[in-house]
């Protein structure tokens, strides 16, 4: 029995190094092209840390680093993603909020076909959408960035009011009772008793709608299409072109992608305790 027990422990941490193996090896091979230079990437094979190709010797090169923060497009789009991912997350905490407290706390009729309203938004493909909103924003003639921002609350929306709605659920309906006994009307009770008990949640919420928001690239690439300079991070990154004419910027896409994935990376660390709160909030009764 012992015996058994063993191996299946074994087998366990063996699988547990194969995932994490799986999900690590392509973000440090992105780190390991970054630091590379052209003569660098173009050896054969490829080498898992960089090496002078002449001397074998380890060698790190931050070319690639001091080409992408040279590039003017690359910061703009930073500075675009950054106003389109703060506002599509400010927008579906706000809006997300308020539904999910109306949803989880009050009664009223229509409750149950408005939530299964909101699940039904999100089995819709980007693509079966993407014709119809491109062709939208043209008739209407709104910006790039508004109409993106509208458009990514497509998604991220539905997702912020079922996770809040189940944490508004999980809150004593004690405390709803005592503030309206203190003559407390429902709004006074949403923002200042339930909203701040809500934090992990919010958090939750928040993050993930931001890292929706910030990777996006199908609808920015097809809003931005005639509207160069509003294009965000991603789709500077995919039509990045290089320092070098006629060159495969392929060291040069790396580093933009360490750089654009090391702040969602602390971001998720710094909030991970709270993630797993909001992600788990509602899934044990009593």
């Amino acid at each position: 029995m012992k015996k058994r027990e063993l191996i299946k422990k074994i087998l366990f941490w063996i699988a547990v190094a194969f995932m994490a193996f799986w999900m690590i090896f392509p973000f440090y091979w992105m780190v390991n092209s970054a630091l590379k230079s052209e003569a660098q990437l173009q050896m054969t094979p490829a080498t898992f840390i960089p090496r002078d190709p002449y001397t074998g010797e380890v060698s790190f090169s931050s070319q690639n680093f001091r080409a992408v923060f040279q590039n003017d497009k690359f910061i703009i789009g930073i500075w675009n993603s950054v106003i389109v991912a703060g506002l599509t997350t400010l927008i579906s905490l706000v809006v997300g909020s308020f539904a999910a407290f109306a949803l989880g706390k009050l009664h009223f009729q229509g409750k149950t076909p408005a939530m299964y309203v909101i699940l039904a938004m999100t089995m819709f493909p980007q693509i079966s959408v993407l014709s119809g909103l491109y062709a939208l924003m043209n008739w209407l003639n709104i910006p790039a960035i508004p109409f993106m921002i509208m458009s990514y609350m497509m998604f991220t929306l539905p997702f912020t009011v079922w996770v809040q709605t189940s944490f508004f659920k999980s809150l004593p309906v004690s405390i709803l009772q005592s503030a309206y006994v203190d003559g407390a009307t429902p709004f006074q009770t949403f923002y200042m008793i339930l909203l701040p008990l809500t934090a992990p949640a919010l958090v939750t919420t928040g993050l993930l709608a931001f890292i929706a928001a910030w990777n996006e690239y199908l609808f920015a690439l097809t809003f931005t299409s005639v509207s160069p300079a509003a294009r965000t991070v991603t789709v500077a990154i995919a039509l990045f072109t290089g320092a070098i004419a006629r060159q495969e910027p392929f060291g040069e896409i790396m580093a933009a992608g360490v750089v654009v994935t090391i702040p969602l990376i602390i971001l998720v660390l710094i909030f991970q305790k709270r993630i797993m709160a909001g992600l788990t909030a509602g899934a044990v009764k009593g």
